[in-house]
């Protein structure tokens, strides 16, 4: 089981909450990032554009059962989850193959419930001028 706070969007760049459709038909509660939109399809970019909420602020996991045996963590990743996104370094743009993370892909099939927490709560750092934010001085 996950627990996901999550903040209003309030236009931080990111991904938000999600329903997804697995490959056997399933659907599941995923956290996509804005790399992993379609945004060529326009109905996915509306949606995207149009997401109330936005990437988990906090994470609780119970990852182990109920007689406290861990679980298999590797058996829930859902291996077609990775994406190309962009980076860069030492001035120079890069792609970069981003493999499933905790709360893309990695934890697939999960018991997931998503929680709206307050924005006061989320203190991003996406690049070296977030660090100038109030909250981090």
């Amino acid at each position: 089981m996950r627990v996901c706070g999550m903040v209003r969007n309030s236009g931080e760049p990111g991904g938000g909450p999600f329903l997804t459709y697995n490959t056997d038909g399933t659907v599941s509660l995923q956290i996509l990032e804005s790399s992993q939109i379609n945004t060529a399809e326009e109905t996915y970019a509306k949606m995207f554009r149009s997401g109330t909420h936005f990437n988990p602020v906090d994470l609780v996991c119970a990852v182990k059962d109920y007689r406290g045996r861990p679980f298999c963590l590797p058996e829930f990743v859902d291996k077609s989850t990775g994406f190309i996104s962009l980076k860069s370094k030492n001035g120079r743009e890069l792609k970069a193959l981003e493999l499933p993370g905790l709360w893309n892909g990695a934890m697939s099939d999960w018991n997931t419930v998503f929680v709206e927490v307050p924005l006061a709560t989320f203190n991003p750092v996406k690049t070296v001028n977030d660090l100038l934010r109030e909250q981090h001085q």
